[in-house]
């Protein structure tokens, strides 16, 4: 198997795993990887469930489509967060449920709209900025995500879901799924006092941007 028939297949079983467990439904989400100077993409309109790896679509740093099937309307959020951080070599975007609900809610700290609850958070989403709402695909937020992304892996697009970037596929994967099971926690601790961890003790664990 080539080192591309390998990537693929990573993305095939990462879609299959998101899906098989409750973290996508449907044909929302999707996941994006750097390879040989372009993007592979799910493309629109995918359940991630059941992808076909000869039907990934590829695109250039710049979100234009150059082969494969025709991409997710949101690849060029993909491709800006991808650009705002040369480290990272794989976007994984779900609209996975809990996370989702904390995008609905009023009154959220842009800045950061998720308590660190638990250390595994902070050390693998840290800060999670809340984007305002744009429609699905709308080529407005690029811009917007590109300049958040420098400086955070995670952001949270307002009643839609979480968008996290990774060194590489499994760390984006562990993110995502981070970040899910602390909104499950926010919303199971929502009518009791919680004690997040302090400024002091996030520092010493979250990776740096």
């Amino acid at each position: 198997m080539t080192p591309e028939s390998e990537l693929r297949e990573s993305i095939i079983a990462a879609g299959r795993s998101l899906f098989d467990r409750g973290l996508t439904h449907g044909s929302t989400g999707n996941i994006s990887v750097r390879w040989n100077g372009n993007i592979l993409v799910t493309p629109t309109g995918s359940n991630l469930g059941s992808l076909d790896p000869s039907r990934l679509s590829v695109i250039d740093p710049h979100g234009n489509h150059v082969q494969g099937g025709k991409p997710s309307k949101e690849a060029f959020l993909h491709a800006a967060v991808l650009r705002a951080r040369p480290q990272a070599h794989a976007v994984v975007h779900t609209h996975s449920t809990h996370a989702a609900a904390l995008s609905c809610l009023d009154g959220l700290n842009p800045a950061d709209s998720l308590p660190p609850l638990t250390a595994y958070f902070a050390m693998r989403v840290g800060r999670l900025p809340l984007l305002p709402y744009h429609a699905p695909g709308d080529p407005a937020l690029e811009c917007l995500a590109e300049t958040v992304a420098q400086e955070n892996t995670a952001l949270l697009l307002a009643n839609h879901g979480p968008i996290v970037a990774g060194s590489n596929l499994q760390q984006a994967l562990d993110a995502v799924e981070e970040l899910e099971e602390t909104a499950k926690l926010f919303f199971i601790l929502n009518a009791h006092p919680t004690r997040p961890l302090t400024s002091q003790q996030v520092s010493a664990i979250r990776p740096s941007s």
